[in-house]
Formats: C-alpha cells, structure tokens, sequence
C-alpha cells in the first residue's frame, strides 16, 4: 500500500518515467534536484521560458511579483504561485496547481492539480494527483533525534537510509487544516486527515485518520 503503483497514477506528471524505476517513492527523493534539469532542458521554448538559469516556467503559469522562484524548478501549465511563495528549489510543480501565498517547497514533486494553497511547507516530499493540504498543514522532514527515517506500518517497518524524508500524498488525498506529517507519513490514495492531526506511519487507502491514531474506512 506504500509502493509508487499503489499511491500514484503516472500519467500526471512529467516525472513519470524518473519514477517508473523505483519501488517506494522515498527513493526517487535523491535525484530530484538533477530530474529537474535534464527535464528542463527537453521543454518547448514555445510552451516554457527559462525565467533564469534553471528556472523554466509555463507560458500559461501566473506567478506573483513577490514569488520567490529558487533553481532548479519547473511550474506547469495554469498553475499559480501567488504572493510571497518560497520555492527553495528542486521544485517540480505539475499542471493546474496551487502554491499558495507564505508557501514553502523544497526537493518535491506536486503531481497535477495539487493544492497547497496556504501557509503550508512541503519538503522532501511527493504528492499525488488531486491531492490538497489544508491551510496550515505542513511536511516535517526530519526528526527531532535526527535519526533515519522509518516508515512504520502498524508490525511492519521500513528502513528508508534518509535522514530527511517528508510525507508521501497518494492520489486524492486530503489534509485538514493545521496538521502535521510527521517524517515518514505516507497516506494511500482517496484517504482524509482530519484537522489539526498529527500523523506517523502508514494511513491506507481510501481511509479516514482522526486524531490519536485512529484509522477507520471511509463509508
């Protein structure tokens, strides 16, 4: 329930291929940052421009003047990056997306039609097609022991070898305001947070995580 075929339909990203070759998606999260590049390199002049250096973006994107646009990154087609976002960089942000005002990405991949549209940081992290981070929720990457992450997964574990890992977005997930994804989270697709939750471990698909770890199967 946590691999890259259980969480994520291909066909909405540009990463599509970069991913094909993993298992689990937290070890694509290296090569981000050089996926980007080779990426930009192939875009259509007529569809992109290289705004700077390793900065490509859509002709049809609507990015704010106060936006902060850090190398390497791609913005999609019709999305927007509004007021006062902070792309750190190895950002690749999909087609129709939101990435929204006091926003801070880094080292993602946001699929098509992601939403993170309010005071929300995303970092080592991937999200998945539709998937939307209520105002206030955020990605914790790394731990406070700075140990390697684990993905636990109620008996199972799964030692991922990364010292920063934040969460992985399944499909049409939804995040409630004000949560937190705690380093290792990964949430299969069609499934709910509710707000202000604190989140470790596996959430399975199609499943609704209230607060205090319980986990029940969307009716």
């Amino acid at each position: 329930m946590y691999t890259i075929k259980d969480l994520y339909d291909l066909d909405h990203t540009l990463a599509k291929n970069y991913l094909a070759q993993f298992t689990y998606p937290w070890e694509a999260l290296d090569g981000i940052k050089n996926l980007i590049v080779e990426l930009g390199a192939q875009l259509s002049t007529d569809e992109y421009d290289e705004v700077s250096e390793h900065v490509w973006v859509h002709k049809t994107a609507k990015v704010f003047p106060s936006a902060y646009l850090g190398a390497p990154c791609i913005i999609g087609p019709n999305t927007e990056v509004r007021h006062c976002a902070f792309i750190r960089g190895s950002a690749l942000v999909g087609a129709d997306c939101v990435v929204g005002n006091s926003c801070e990405l880094k080292n993602v991949i946001l699929f098509d039609h992601v939403q993170t549209p309010h005071y929300n940081y995303v970092g080592d992290s991937i999200l998945g097609y539709y998937s939307h981070m209520g105002a206030g929720s955020i990605t914790s990457n790394v731990k406070s022991d700075k140990k390697l992450v684990v993905v636990h997964n109620r008996e199972e574990s799964i030692e991922t070898g990364r010292k920063k890992f934040g969460a992985m977005l399944g499909d049409n997930v939804e995040v409630g305001c004000n949560s937190v994804l705690n380093p290792g989270t990964v949430i299969g697709r069609g499934s709910r947070v509710y707000p202000t939750s604190c989140v470790r471990g596996v959430v399975p698909e199609n499943s609704i995580y209230k607060k205090d770890d319980t986990i029940v199967p969307i009716a």
